[in-house]
């Protein structure tokens, strides 16, 4: 069976599994406790960062402690592609995804479906391998199911329009209606410094960490409106460096499609670093869940 390399264990994350599930158990043990899974429904997507575990992998938890195992068989994983260009979606042209852990099976069933479409393109194992945002979710995933028996749908997110990120939004909001089924949106939030050409400062706001904080709650605020429209407009406004934009953007249209009402909660933010100066640079992350719009907002 042809299986995607971790290519990006033993730099962004350790490769020793021991302590790879000690630090994700970790992890997940403090954010179920600050954030308890809500009950007797259970998530359906989450929004989950992609750095290097020493820099997002306690955020990350906040989002990954939230999926429930004993509901979901399949995980429907969509990342950003960062050195690949297409205005397309691309789906993996391998087997299974390897992580420190063990092994993890793509869905034929559903990838057969997916191509049936026509609107998705394959990905050559080069740039599956190359691109770390929907490897960076999978020792949780892995992790998170503890042995039981579950599928993954790989779906790298292109650079795509807010017309295409809608018809994808639709294509996959019939899997969204079916509660074994479980999205992991890979993003992280604003770059931010010289070298990732973005110095957005407003400095009424004071120092500059505080300004960014203060413009990703804003896009944060309108994601969990669920409304794509008003997010691609703040997209427009303020050129926030959200590399998942394009994730995000089909997540808010296939719930806008979905006949499962959702409602969208941030419950944690971080950033790499504190930005006082403009020599300083950070990257943002930001962990969120959808659950049934009946309950209520998840406690940070």
């Amino acid at each position: 069976m042809a299986c995607r390399r971790a290519t990006h264990a033993g730099s962004w994350y350790t490769d020793d599994p021991d302590e790879l599930s000690a630090e994700l158990d970790a992890w997940l043990e403090e954010a179920a406790a600050k954030v308890p899974r809500s009950n007797p429904e259970h998530a359906r997507a989450i929004i989950a960062p992609h750095a290097g575990y020493r820099y997002s992998g306690r955020c990350a938890a906040y989002a990954f402690s939230q999926i429930d195992p004993t509901k979901v068989k399949r995980i429907f994983l969509l990342g950003p592609s960062h050195h690949y260009y297409t205005r397309r979606c691309a789906l993996s042209n391998l087997a299974a995804y390897r992580t420190p852990l063990g092994d993890i099976t793509i869905d034929a069933t559903i990838y057969a479906e997916l191509r049936a479409t026509g609107e998705f393109e394959e990905m050559t194992s080069q740039v599956d391998e190359a691109e770390h945002s929907m490897e960076m979710h999978l020792p949780y995933i892995y992790k998170v199911f503890a042995g039981r028996p579950f599928t993954l749908v790989p779906i790298l997110v292109g650079s795509i329009s807010a017309d295409t990120e809608e018809r994808y939004g639709r294509l996959l909001s019939r899997y969204f209606d079916d509660p074994q089924n479980f999205f992991c949106i890979s993003s992280d939030f604003c770059h931010w410094g010289q070298r990732f050409s973005y110095t957005y400062y407003d400095k009424k706001l004071g120092p500059i960490y505080k300004s960014i904080e203060a413009l990703d709650r804003d896009g944060m605020d309108v994601i969990e409106t669920g409304d794509p429209a008003s997010f691609t407009a703040y997209l427009q406004q303020y050129e926030n460096t959200i590399c998942g934009r394009h994730p995000i953007g089909v997540l808010l249209h296939a719930l806008q499609h979905s006949r499962t009402k959702m409602q969208i909660r941030f419950t944690q933010y971080e950033q790499s670093s504190r930005c006082k100066t403009m020599r300083d640079s950070s990257v943002s992350y930001a962990s969120a869940v959808a659950v049934p719009s009946n309950l209520g907002k998840p406690t940070a």
